[in-house]
């Protein structure tokens, strides 16, 4: 099983609620985006950058829970404080790859 670089983040909000940021992840076809999750609404695209820029990094007791959901679900996480250049490039490639794969067409 291979490993998910995850980045861990609560926002500023009075909830102080935790999302997982997976960074090499995209969920766009061009990587401009990466993946994220959180409880409630479960998996979601997010710009890294605003989400660094309007959270603050979250402590292994504040996202223990959501790191147990992740794990559950099957991921195989490997937590990071914060991105590389070189996550964000894999990301990138990931999404370069999608568009090069020819298209299913469902009816």
């Amino acid at each position: 099983m291979s490993e998910t670089i995850v980045i861990f983040r609560k926002d500023r909000t009075e909830w102080k609620d935790c999302f997982a940021l997976f960074v090499e992840l995209p969920a766009d076809t061009f990587g401009n985006l990466c993946t994220a999750f959180q409880h409630i609404g479960q998996h979601s695209a997010a710009d890294y950058n605003l989400c660094i820029a309007q959270s603050d990094p979250a402590t292994p007791a504040e996202y223990a829970d959501l790191f147990n959901e992740l794990e559950r679900r099957g991921y195989n996480l490997t937590v990071r404080r914060r991105a590389t250049p070189d996550m964000h490039e894999r990301r990138r490639r990931i999404a370069a790859e999608w568009r090069c794969k020819p298209q299913e067409i469902h009816a």
